[in-house]
């Protein structure tokens, strides 16, 4: 596993190569430090949106639970960041250890929370936390099992919240949507 993870992670670097590829990775990299970018894009919504203000700062709240969570594990865990002998990194980091990824955690975590604030969470959040995941091999920082477990613990996170985060009634709802349009292809 750890020759197929190396691999996958030496061909996203390889990506970066590109100047216009490097500076969109790095662009993302930057904005979703600490779930910056997530934790705004909630602020944002809850002083624009007064009719769920408080769900959308309870979406906020379990993005900032994802990103410690995973600032928990990394610290129990302390995987090294990776090292290519080939390539740099194109970004420095605010720490030594890769797994999981933070950046990832908040990624899915907002993509989960601000998905059942509909309908602009459910439509911009999702391509952007996609590439903000893929952006941190890019940028040679993390490994894909470090993005993967990212992903598992943000949205995982942000899914045992929702409940708190919309009432029960609304977060029942808001999933069986999420079923449909993903059954039905109209997601």
């Amino acid at each position: 596993m750890r020759e197929v993870d190396r691999r996958l992670l030496s061909a996203m670097r390889d990506c970066g190569t590109d100047p216009r590829v490097a500076a969109a990775a790095r662009g993302l990299s930057w904005c979703g430090e600490h779930g910056a970018v997530w934790i705004a894009a909630g602020l944002l919504g809850a002083g624009a949106d007064h009719e769920r203000r408080h769900a959308w700062l309870r979406g906020t709240a379990l993005i900032g639970a994802a990103h410690l969570a995973s600032m928990g594990i990394k610290l129990a865990v302390r995987r090294a960041r990776p090292q290519l002998a080939a390539l740099e990194p194109l970004v420095s980091t605010a720490g030594r250890h890769s797994f999981p990824s933070s950046h990832a955690a908040s990624a899915a975590a907002a993509t989960v929370a601000f998905g059942v604030l509909r309908p602009v969470g459910h439509r911009l959040v999702p391509p952007l936390a996609a590439a903000m995941c893929v952006s941190r091999l890019v940028v040679g920082v993390h490994y894909p099992t470090d993005v993967v477990a990212g992903v598992l613990l943000g949205g995982i996170t942000a899914g045992l919240g929702v409940a708190w985060m919309t009432g029960p009634a609304a977060a029942a709802a808001a999933v069986a949507v999420a079923v449909a349009e993903g059954g039905t292809g109209n997601a």
